[in-house]
């Protein structure tokens, strides 16, 4: 569900728009799951438009008109409303690499479509921000279910080589499309602008490099 879905069960006022340039949307009961579901669809879009700062009780009731006390009765804290968005976009993440490895399983997947799908997660998926915040805020428990991930990235990888040493060389594979993705999703458009390249520079040149790790030395 997109974000102005959000909005569409209120009604906005006219002429009034919230900080973010959205139009204000009444106040309204909202119930349970619905809630939260909505909630986490908002901050997820003040996270990507405004960073980790932006993600306030205050700003996504703001968003989906509701009020402060229904958005903290249901995530407890602004912390809990952190948590529980941190929770959904890592789920997200490992969705993402789940299927990298099931398209390398099943028809090994050329080394650009691997790359496009994991920096698509990192950039438009949200998941370099998170990976900033998380590290930002110091709290890498977040990161505990993307292990299992990244983990199966490598075996799915490595199954495809059957020499020996494969291992240690997909080990170093994942880690360069990893890193590098989290970097193009952080700083990688301003970065790309300074040196007047295109947007799909770094994915192309990854993809390039992509090969030398993974098949066997002569």
């Amino acid at each position: 569900m997109h974000f102005t879905a959000a909005c569409a069960e209120g009604s906005a006022v006219a002429g009034e728009t919230t900080a973010s340039g959205e139009p204000r949307v009444r106040r309204r009961k909202w119930l349970g799951d619905k809630a939260r579901e909505e909630g986490l669809i908002a901050a997820r879009r003040l996270l990507l438009d405004g960073g980790p700062s932006a993600v306030t009780l205050a700003n996504v009731g703001e968003a989906i008109g509701m009020s402060h006390a229904n958005v903290l009765y249901h995530f407890g804290s602004a912390a809990g409303l952190q948590s529980a968005l941190m929770g959904s976009m890592i789920r997200d993440l490992t969705d993402a690499l789940d299927s990298a490895v099931e398209r390398i399983k099943t028809d090994g997947a050329a080394p650009r479509e691997i790359v496009d799908r994991v920096f698509d997660a990192f950039g438009a998926g949200g998941a370099g921000q998170l990976a900033a915040w998380i590290a930002l805020s110091r709290d890498f428990s977040h990161l505990e279910p993307v292990r299992d991930a990244v983990n199966g990235l490598v075996v799915a990888f490595r199954d495809k080589f059957l020499d020996e040493d494969a291992d240690p060389r997909v080990r170093s594979a994942v880690l360069l499309v990893a890193i590098c993705a989290f970097g193009d999703a952080v700083i990688g458009p301003h970065l790309r602008n300074m040196l007047g390249q295109s947007d799909e520079e770094l994915r192309t040149l990854v993809a390039k490099l992509l090969p030398m790790f993974i098949i066997a030395p002569l």
